[in-house]
C-alpha cells in the first residue's frame, strides 16, 4: 500500500471510529441490539483499517492522527446531534486537534 493509500485509509478509519463513538451513544449501554451490531461491526471496521494502516506510517503519528480525527469529530457530533454544550472553549480545542492533525501529516515521517 502506498503512503497516499495509508494515509487515505487512516482518515477514514478515524471517521468509523466517530461513527463508533455516536453509535455506542445510540446503543444506550448496549441494550439496544440493533445498533449494538452497528457499533461492533464499525469496531472491527476501523481497527482493521488502523492496523492496515500501522504496517506502512509511523505509529506515533498515524495513531496522533487517528485519535485525534476521532476525537473532534466525535465532539462536533455531540454538538449536532445531541445538544452537548458549544463554548469557545471546546471549539478552541477542537480548533487545536486539527492543527496537530495537520502539523503530524506535513512532518517527514
Amino acid at each position: 500500500m502506498s503512503q497516499g493509500t495509508a494515509w487515505l485509509l487512516l482518515v477514514v478509519s478515524g471517521l468509523l471510529d466517530v461513527a463508533w463513538a455516536v453509535s455506542m451513544k445510540y446503543a444506550e449501554g448496549y441494550t439496544r441490539l440493533g445498533w449494538s451490531l452497528v457499533s461492533l461491526i464499525l469496531l472491527a471496521a476501523f481497527v482493521y483499517l488502523l492496523g492496515r494502516v500501522l504496517a506502512v506510517l509511523p505509529v506515533g503519528s498515524a495513531y496522533a492522527v487517528w485519535t485525534g480525527i476521532g476525537a473532534a469529530g466525535t465532539v462536533l457530533l455531540g454538538i449536532l446531534l445531541f445538544g452537548e454544550s458549544l463554548s469557545l472553549a471546546r471549539i478552541g480545542g477542537v480548533i487545536l486537534v486539527v492543527l496537530g492533525i495537520v502539523l503530524l501529516k506535513a512532518a517527514p515521517a
